[in-house]
């Protein structure tokens, strides 16, 4: 739980988290409210929250004007219940439906964040200009490459429109991605969504590194919010971008599916020389500590490297990389039992924000994607990619200036 006050890193400056308090002291469940407005969309330099509720919609409408009204609609609505609030004022009119779905009354704010992103196909579709806004796509909002042992779902994939909601309260993000939902009838149907009920990264200096279902410490070497310099470098779009997207990031996700009961049954050394660290610290192979920075070129007593060169340590590390970083955000899932294999349905659901996915996740993910000693464990089931527009400020709608002009 995070106690109220905790600064919140947001660019250059910090927004203040506050404590509203909680009405009830239900476990996972704060009265810290994370400010929805701001230069940045919250939840993305925001220390990563304990659940999430990650779902993309598919436009219906042909009318450019109901997009940006579901927008203004979906500003106020995350707002309000950023805020500890119901989705709209509250009307007690028994004759007709509730303005809010009520299954996050009295649980508090929860440090809720929702996060909106924007998909190819809300500029193009089928070759066709939707809305008069393929002119406006940014070059780096791009369909993703075909990755070597991708086995994608169409229907688990890509999206027009994005939500994330992250919360200390997993019924507090179900609530938010719901009422959203249904904000968006007649406009947007769902397309897919995903839950995720405990991260996998640490965004900020504040956090313990949490560990993944293949118990390995996760996320050591992540940027943290507070390196503003980090932060500039490689999340927020800058003057490269169209005006509405500075300030901005781009959002890549993938749904990756463990083979856990494979995993289960491979040795301890295994395991470490997949991952290229030692399970039970999470030091780097050759260090002690876990915030020890890894030596790719240490070698053994006989000259041979200590970090395979398969590794994920190795082909991930921005040294191997050319210096290229993402913001990770992600959470573990597990959805049940795979009908064909009888195993868990479980993994990780990859969140990587970044300022351009063609330099930054694209060529990152193409090394792993051929080297990776830990594709034998892993497969990726999902990939989508969406532009999060800058924050906005009371009244305005976030991603308004797409349409303005």
């Amino acid at each position: 739980m995070v106690a109220g006050g905790l600064g919140l890193a947001a660019g250059a400056g910090a927004v203040a988290a506050r404590d509203v308090g909680a009405p009830h002291d239900r476990a996972g469940s704060t009265g810290v409210v994370v400010p929805y407005y701001g230069p940045h969309q919250a939840g993305i330099a925001t220390a990563t929250q304990n659940c999430l509720h990650f779902a993309a919609l598919d436009l219906t409408t042909k009318r450019r004007e109901d997009v940006a009204e579901l927008l203004r609609r979906w500003t106020d609505a995350a707002a309000r219940m950023c805020g500890g609030e119901a989705a709209a004022t509250v009307d007690d009119n028994p004759l007709a439906p509730p303005v809010d779905t009520g299954e996050a009354h009295e649980l508090g704010p929860a440090r809720l964040t929702v996060t909106f992103g924007f998909g190819v196909g809300m500029f193009t579709s089928g070759g066709q200009d939707r809305y008069g806004l393929a002119a406006r796509r940014p070059a780096a909002l791009a369909d993703l490459p075909p990755f070597r042992g991708d086995h994608l779902e169409p229907g688990r994939s890509d999206g027009d429109l994005a939500i994330q909601a992250c919360a200390d309260d997993p019924q507090v993000a179900f609530h938010a991605v719901r009422n959203l939902i249904r904000i968006a009838r007649g406009t947007a149907v769902l397309r897919w969504s995903q839950l995720g009920f405990s991260r996998t990264a640490t965004n900020s200096q504040a956090q313990a590194t949490p560990r993944n279902l293949m118990g390995f410490k996760d996320g050591t070497n992540n940027i943290r919010a507070e390196d503003a310099a980090a932060m500039s470098e490689h999340v927020w779009v800058g003057d490269e971008g169209p005006l509405w997207m500075r300030g901005g990031s781009y959002v890549v996700t993938r749904r990756i599916r463990m083979h856990i009961e494979h995993w289960d049954r491979s040795s301890l050394g295994d395991q470490e020389a997949t991952i290229g660290r030692i399970k039970s610290s999470g030091a780097a192979f050759g260090r002690t500590r876990e915030s020890d920075p890894v030596d790719l070129g240490a070698k053994d007593a006989g000259g041979a490297l200590l970090v395979p060169l398969d590794a994920h340590v190795r082909l991930a590390a921005p040294i191997s990389n050319d210096g290229v970083r993402i913001l990770r955000r992600g959470y573990s899932f597990t959805d049940g039992v795979d009908p064909v294999t009888g195993g868990l349905d479980a993994g990780l659901f990859f969140i990587g924000f970044q300022r351009d996915p063609r330099k930054q996740f694209v060529p990152i993910q193409q090394r792993l994607a051929a080297d990776d000693a830990l594709n034998e464990y892993i497969r990726p089931t999902s990939s989508a990619v969406f532009a999060c527009p800058a924050g906005t400020v009371e009244g305005r709608a976030v991603g308004a200036g797409l349409f303005e002009g």
